[in-house]
């Protein structure tokens, strides 16, 4: 049994084989996008964090490689521990063509040095005082710097030299570029950019703009505008920053790669993790649990649905849900809707979920922080449908919270009308709602079910009974 999601395989032949998500066809249309501006641009892939643009862009760069595009992977995150990109892009050129006596790549080299020479002196002294202990040698190396006013000189009187050097080295990237790439343009794929550091997110930018911008070459950048826009904000130390405009700077074309549809991604992490060897255990082909597969998949896409979150955050909550159904004995209800609920709220809504578990809720307060989890604007089959499913969890969370055999504090029975009355109100609100939710309520009183209390599911949620083999 999985519980953890792995990266997916990515078939040379056939890159797009394991994409359960029908993403190879925006491949083909970023393939047709780079096709038309062969020239040189940068493209950014803007989708949140926990969306699957990683494993997106490598089977797109596998795509790529098998129409003989020439393609870089450069991981940003896992580079950042170097202060200087520079060394790491152009790390990443060397691959193009790997030879030790490449004179064109040799070439970019020294033009690199040029427009990237000199230390200052305070920097010098700040990385001793921050490695280094001893005096002696914190010494000799401010000795070596050189001090401020000879840099300045040196700085005016190298400037049109950087300034030309600048111009070369583009130049000579082009050369290196076209050389190695045979007509067809490079494409230089940026992830992981907006999980950086401020200072190397930025850095990064900044170099493609100035140093890496030239004819032939297309930067993709793999990243989440929003959280690379705190990023800019951080390191300018001001929320002030407009980084949308600031990254328009950089970026040419935006693309966004269209959320899967929620049905899919669900049945996706259901063969994934292999949910039907507990649904299709022989004793849950019981008549009474027979339906409980169906209901599953039908809540976690509805509630996902509502709730719009990342794949990321779905793969979490159906792995959680996976492992905890381990401590379910395989003839016992599992109450499959009540179940993935409440999985779902200990992982997005803590608080709510630590108030449940802590019986810090009266009645009607669980029923009203329900509305916003469950579902709104549905049809009538679907109200009913749910209104039963509130009120299961509603009586399960009373009986949970009082002792046995107390009355319920959700209705009344009046022994001469004989008539039940409401003591709390569906979240639905209707009166028809309302007449919907007591009904289901008083029928459970006739069933065996009546004094299930909700923590048959909290324990085994917060794993705190012993895994059935």
């Amino acid at each position: 049994m999985k519980i953890k999601h792995t990266e997916v395989d990515i078939p040379e032949d056939n890159p797009f084989k394991n994409c359960k998500l029908g993403r190879e066809k925006y491949g083909q249309i970023l393939t047709t996008i780079i096709g038309s501006y062969s020239d040189g641009f940068v493209l950014g892939i803007d989708n949140k964090w926990g969306t699957g643009k990683t494993t997106f862009v490598k089977m797109w760069k596998q795509q790529l490689d098998n129409e003989n595009y020439k393609t870089l992977y450069f991981n940003a995150w896992s580079n950042d521990f170097d202060s200087n990109p520079l060394i790491a892009i152009l790390s990443e050129l060397k691959t193009l063509n790997p030879s030790s006596d490449d004179v064109s790549f040799k070439k970019l080299l020294t033009k690199g040095a040029i427009i990237t020479q000199n230390l200052l002196p305070a920097v010098v002294k700040a990385i001793a005082e921050k490695y280094i202990d001893i005096a002696v040698i914190k010494d000799a190396l401010e000795e070596v710097a050189k001090s401020a006013g000879d840099i300045l000189k040196t700085e005016i009187d190298d400037y049109s030299k950087k300034k030309k050097g600048l111009v070369d080295f583009k130049k000579d990237l082009e050369t290196y570029v076209e050389k190695n790439t045979e007509k067809q343009p490079l494409i230089f794929i940026i992830d992981e950019l907006d999980r950086c550091r401020p200072s190397y997110a930025v850095e990064v930018l900044e170099q493609i703009k100035h140093f890496f911008s030239v004819k032939g070459t297309v930067f993709v950048l793999a990243i989440d505008k929003i959280q690379l826009g705190n990023a800019i904000k951080g390191f300018y130390g001001s929320e002030s920053i407009d980084s949308n405009e600031y990254l328009r700077r950089f970026i040419d074309i935006e693309y966004t790669i269209p959320p899967p549809p929620t049905g899919v991604f669900c049945q996706y992490l259901f063969d994934y993790y292999q949910f039907d060897l507990f649904f299709n255990k022989p004793a849950r082909k019981h008549p009474e649990l027979i339906d409980e597969k169906e209901l599953f998949l039908n809540i976690s896409t509805k509630i996902f649905d509502k709730d719009n979150i990342t794949l990321r955050q779905q793969e979490k909550i159906f792995a959680h849900a996976r492992l905890a159904l381990n401590t379910i004995p395989e003839k016992n209800y599992l109450y499959p809707e009540m179940f993935f609920l409440l999985t779902y709220i200990r992982d997005q809504k803590s608080s709510f979920y630590l108030n449940i578990r802590n019986r810090k809720f009266k009645p009607q307060q669980f029923i009203d922080n329900l509305k916003d989890l469950l579902p709104q604007n549905l049809d009538k089959y679907d109200v009913t449908h749910f209104i039963y499913l509130e009120a299961q969890f509603a009586m399960f969370y009373d009986n949970y919270c009082k002792e046995s055999h107390v009355p319920s504090n959700l209705y009344e029975h009046n022994p001469e009308s004989k008539e039940s009355v409401l003591l709390v109100n569906s979240s639905y609100g209707t009166k028809e709602a309302n007449d919907v939710f007591l009904g289901y309520l008083t029928s459970f009183s006739t069933r065996n079910r009546s004094g299930t209390k909700l923590s048959i599911l909290l324990d085994k949620i917060d794993l705190l009974e012993n895994v059935i083999n």
